[in-house]
């Protein structure tokens, strides 16, 4: 049993609240899931400075103590790009560089292999840790970010570890993540199919990355996100509620019986999607909301 919680924002004046709103639905998923936590984060960044108008921004993350000015300035050096700090704590940073992300990814691997890269985007900042989904918020000041979309979830272990990289959301290209309630029973299989077939590497024994690869991979051969969660639909057997965004889109479907708890909430202002009510109830006007529950393998899609 996890909690999933999203919320896309049509209206801009409620974009300096995203964080705070996202932090008080996803508190409201803790008794779904209080082993660990992740959220995704979009935002506008406005006007580049000169030179980074093509960069990308990656989250990175550390269970070991490091020097994340010393790392920048290396990885600098390696792939001959600036590279810019913005650090969320002592284990979390964000590096935003102009340089391509193949070359970023794999300067990073070489010259700190402790690191993990959650995730990465020009709009995406992703955070994630065990412990309870508050704790988590308030550690890296989520309430104060500012955005126009989000995805985030709380996770109660069934099919692995305990670990930060088993936490959600699975993040495998630029500004796509996935968070997921529920399970799938041929994740094995699939995860085999994508290596023998196509080179993918999963990085944990999470069935809910194999996924968000499958859905990667779909969106790498030129299909869209619907296209890719319509894949996941013909290949993986479950029991399942997927929320999955891009850097424009937002997306929910649930599996062929639809016993996966998820709501949805529609007003002029935004759309918000939890497994349960009660994360949502906090939302400004929802009282006025078209609220329903998917329907089983119907794929709702919302683009900015």
């Amino acid at each position: 049993m996890c909690g999933i919680i999203g919320l896309h924002l049509k209206n801009p004046d409620l974009q300096p609240r995203l964080g705070e709103l996202l932090t008080q639905m996803l508190e409201a998923m803790t008794t779904r899931g209080p082993d660990s936590a992740g959220i995704a984060v979009y935002a506008d960044r406005g006007r580049s400075p000169a030179g980074h108008e093509h960069e990308l921004r990656y989250s990175l993350r550390s269970d070991e103590d490091i020097d994340w000015d010393l790392l920048a300035k290396r990885t600098a050096a390696e792939t001959g790009c600036d590279v810019r700090v913005d650090r969320l704590g002592p284990d979390c940073a964000v590096f935003a560089s102009p340089a391509g992300e193949a070359s970023f990814l794999a300067a990073v691997r070489r010259i700190a292999p402790q690191v993990r890269v959650p995730g990465y985007g020009r709009s995406m900042v992703v955070v994630k840790d065990v412990g309870a989904p508050a704790a988590i918020c308030a550690r890296y000041g989520i309430p104060g970010w500012g955005g126009y979309q989000g995805i985030g979830h709380t996770r109660m272990a069934t099919e692995s570890a305990v670990t930060t990289a088993h936490s959600h959301p699975f993040a495998p290209a630029a500004d796509l993540a996935l968070v997921h309630n529920g399970s799938f029973s041929n994740y094995a299989t699939v995860r085999r199919q994508l290596a023998a077939r196509k080179g993918i590497q999963c990085d944990t024994d999470n069935d809910s990355e194999v996924a968000a690869r499958l859905i990667a991979s779909r969106m790498a051969e030129g299909g869209d996100l619907e296209d890719g969660l319509r894949t996941v639909l013909k290949e993986m057997d479950g029991f399942f509620t997927l929320l999955v965004t891009t850097r424009t889109q937002f997306a929910v479907v649930r599996d062929s019986f639809a016993c996966k708890p998820a709501v949805i909430a529609e007003t002029g202002d935004y759309v918000a999607m939890a497994s349960e009510y009660h994360a949502l109830a906090g939302l400004p006007g929802v009282t006025g909301a078209r609220v329903f529950e998917p329907m089983p393998e119907e794929i709702h899609l919302w683009s900015r």
